[in-house]
């Protein structure tokens, strides 16, 4: 019984540090960070950022599967605006997606479509 036990804390340690030792390399690889989310309806929102020379590189997507759907949308860091338009969903997938370098610090993203009020809301620190 003790070898058997022996044998599986080895092979759950192994396991554990394997899985750790992947799980940030993939994170860490290129100092990028995504979170996904619902917004208040039926679409999904991603938010990703990833360290770049000169900031880091923030990408907010709105997914909707919908084309032709107007939203407007705020991208703010640590309060302050860096987006601030209005974007409409395209084929193939039905969404948007918007791209700025900004400074490091709390990345957050709303997006409401005008037809309906629906609301998407996502943060990040960066």
């Amino acid at each position: 019984m003790t070898k058997l036990f022996t044998l599986a804390l080895v092979v759950a340690t192994a396991a554990f540090f394997g899985l750790s030792a992947s799980g940030l390399a993939a994170g860490n690889q290129d100092g990028e960070r995504i979170k996904t989310g619902n917004c208040s309806r039926a679409t999904d929102w991603k938010l990703k950022t990833k360290a770049e020379d000169n900031g880091v590189e923030v990408e907010f997507e709105v997914d909707q599967n919908r084309n032709g759907r107007v939203w407007r949308v705020v991208l703010r860091r640590n309060g302050s605006v860096v987006f601030n338009g209005i974007r409409r969903t395209r084929p193939p997938s039905g969404s948007f997606e918007i791209n700025r370098i900004v400074p490091s610090g709390r990345i957050t993203a709303t997006a409401r479509a005008l037809a309906t009020g629906e609301t998407c809301r996502a943060s990040i620190a960066a």
